[in-house]
């Protein structure tokens, strides 16, 4: 594991914020050229949706870190603040699709075409994410195992000594295959809404199964669980719905 790349004084560059930072690179390069191929000037627009969605998920991955652990949070809400851990995903979910929401509106621009544009740089960014989780050993990692893949953390910023599941790897794999479905579906005639609710129903699948393998899911860490679980089937539903919604669309207007 590399979880600091390297230290000048106190000022340090870390794997992960590194590998974010990729992340939202790239995912800024995919959202401004499916936004252009959809004819959607993307101008300022692009760079402020991912400002926004950066801002927003950030903001709202440690909220929902401090609701969730909210005893942790009051002894010692400064530590919790700064530190490099203590973000929940689905809390940076929702807040990053509420920012996105709100630059939409503020621009005037219709949400249905950018959720579209933004599937697969979704899962782009989510792929170097992971990456990033797996490199700094930030505690993501899944329950012990002794499959031969299984890898042990020692240098990790939450170390551990015993094998356990790599799920980071895990889910950079799955999500390069959920990138290469969208990146095969994008150009195909649907309404707005259509390539997001995909995204959704795959995201949600795959994060409802890779739950199963962390420690938290076993109820050894957090207070709810199955709350991950909980949140990714309603990902699955409102994705099936888009599908649904909009292949009827689809229907009635051919």
């Amino acid at each position: 594991m590399f979880p600091i790349l390297f230290r000048i004084g106190r000022f340090e560059i870390s794997t992960f914020g590194l590998m974010a930072a990729i992340g939202f690179f790239a995912a800024y390069l995919i959202l401004r050229a499916e936004m252009k191929r959809k004819g959607e000037p993307p101008g300022r627009l692009a760079p402020d949706l991912l400002l926004g969605a950066v801002v927003g998920g950030l903001l709202g991955a440690r909220l929902n870190f401090a609701i969730e652990y909210w005893d942790v949070f009051v002894a010692d809400p400064l530590s919790i603040l700064l530190s490099r851990s203590g973000f929940v995903w689905y809390g940076g979910v929702i807040g990053g699709v509420i920012a996105s929401i709100l630059v939409l509106k503020i621009n005037k621009q219709r949400i249905g075409p950018f959720a579209d544009a933004a599937a697969p740089a979704l899962a782009a960014g989510y792929f170097f994410g992971r990456a990033g989780c797996q490199l700094s050993g930030d505690g993501d990692y899944g329950v012990p195992t002794s499959l031969p893949w299984g890898m042990a953390y020692p240098e990790g910023f939450v170390p551990t000594l015993e094998r356990v599941h790599p799920t980071p790897v895990y889910e950079m794999l799955i999500f390069a295959g959920i990138f290469f479905i969208l990146w095969r579906l994008r150009k195909l005639e649907r309404p707005p809404w259509w390539l997001f609710g995909i995204y959704l129903v795959l995201a949600g699948i795959e994060r409802f199964g890779i739950e199963f393998l962390r420690p938290h899911s076993l109820g050894t860490r957090g207070n709810f669980p199955w709350e991950a679980q909980t949140f990714s089937i309603l990902m699955i539903l409102i994705g099936a719905a888009f599908v649904t919604w909009t292949e009827i669309k689809r229907r009635r207007s051919a």
